[in-house]
């Protein structure tokens, strides 16, 4: 498939990126800010993909569930050479990127988006995760082993000659 034939788990927008002036004490610095996403054609400089995975929905689903849902834009560089590189509805993957020193910037996810995720939701079904102790005898001995053993019954020395 060709980066430009419209794909329907993925959308071209272009992220809207400024610097705010902060001041903590007296000292001033330039914060990097997301204030919009808008629109965008894959040809356009600076538009970037953002797709929806399948094995992600879980996490779609926990950030639409919140109360401010939100897109994030994971970036390289700093101040003025701030350069974008990836957006995505997962906190999880965004949450990644922090642990590896990237900055990730964070805008409210915009109702078309919230509904085109839902839509995506819908089409492909909850990704319920199962999260439990785990498995039934996990990490202890087991009665038997291999193709031939069987399970131990009665004294296993008796009858051994000394």
């Amino acid at each position: 498939m060709s980066e430009t034939t419209s794909h329907s788990d993925q959308r071209w927008l272009l992220p809207q990126l400024s610097l705010r002036e902060s001041r903590v004490g007296r000292w001033q610095s330039l914060t990097p800010e997301l204030t919009a996403v808008l629109p965008a054609e894959p040809d356009l400089p600076n538009a970037l993909p953002l797709t929806l995975y399948r094995d992600e929905r879980s996490d779609y689903r926990f950030n639409l569930s919140s109360d401010a849902p939100r897109l994030f834009l994971v970036a390289s560089g700093a101040g003025e050479s701030l350069r974008a590189d990836l957006l995505t509805l997962s906190q999880s993957v965004a949450a990644a990127y922090m642990d590896g020193d990237r900055t990730v910037l964070s805008c409210p996810l915009p109702e078309a988006l919230q509904a085109w995720c839902e839509a995506f939701i819908g089409r492909h079904g909850e990704l319920i995760e199962r999260r439990g102790k785990g498995k039934k005898g996990k990490g202890r001995a087991r009665e038997t082993v291999g193709p031939d053993a069987c399970p131990l019954r009665g004294d296993p020395l008796e009858g051994a000659q000394p």
